[in-house]
């Protein structure tokens, strides 16, 4: 174990994104814990409010994210300020993306129905990174033999085949499936086959005169939603806490 993580981890230069992906995780993860605990009144936790100004987190994020992100590019790469400055920002990175919908919408929604796209940024965010991790570096490491070559050569390849599904499953409008299918190649090459959302540009461009396959793609949507909202909802719940059910999300811009 220790020989692979030094080989695919050390040696690559990926030590600090690990930290990075350390640190965002855990911040995130402390930091659901206390605004639920500020939320339901309990513990010494409380709202940082001096003045009457209630300061987000996501501003000590910011200065974190711009310090440790600045930092990291000075550093040199295999030393120890390059896993600290790592720390640094995935810690103020983890502070900005909980408040994601805050600065989307530029109003309080933490604890709304809007509130939810802080949580889906956050573990999109976090599938990309891990992603990055577990991809093979085939060039730059060194004391590799000729199968390990061959093997890690098959694997990149996998990959770049993979891809072309990942973005057909983007072009037909099926994102959460695409970033799935980087990590499990299965679902990004059943995305790529099946019908694309009636919205996407694939749709748009290749059902424009197959009325069928557009009638289809809309059923198809439609009880794919109805069948999996709950589930996602409760998903979301779990992670970063169930919306104020009372606060209802305002009417959409007028057309």
């Amino acid at each position: 174990m220790g020989h692979w993580f030094h080989q695919n981890i050390v040696e690559p230069g990926k030590l600090p994104l690990l930290l990075a992906l350390s640190a965002f995780v855990l911040t995130f993860a402390i930091t659901r814990f206390i605004t639920r605990m500020i939320r339901a009144g309990k513990g010494p936790f409380r709202n940082i409010t001096p003045g009457g100004v209630h300061v987000h987190h996501v501003v000590p994020g910011v200065v974190l994210s711009v310090t440790g992100g600045f930092g990291a590019v000075a550093a040199e790469q295999h030393s120890v300020s390059a896993g600290v400055f790592a720390v640094v920002f995935g810690t103020g990175a983890g502070l900005v993306l909980d408040e994601f919908a805050l600065i989307l919408h530029l109003d309080d929604v933490y604890w709304t129905e809007q509130g939810r796209q802080s949580v889906e940024v956050v573990v999109l965010t976090a599938s990309l990174v891990v992603l990055v991790l577990a991809g093979f570096s085939p060039l730059g490491v060194n004391q590799l033999s000729d199968t390990d070559k061959q093997n890690r050569f098959g694997v990149v390849l996998t990959y770049f085949v993979n891809f072309g599904f990942v973005l057909v499953c983007l072009f037909k409008g099926k994102a959460r499936m695409a970033v799935i299918g980087t990590l499990v190649p299965f679902l990004a090459l059943l995305g790529a086959l099946r019908l694309a959302r009636p919205v996407s540009p694939w749709a748009k461009r290749f059902y424009r005169h197959r009325p069928r396959a557009r009638s289809r793609a809309v059923l198809r949507a439609y009880h794919h939603d109805v069948r999996w909202v709950g589930p996602r909802r409760r998903m979301q719940d779990l992670i970063g806490g169930a919306p104020d059910r009372t606060t209802l999300p305002g009417p959409g811009p007028e057309t």
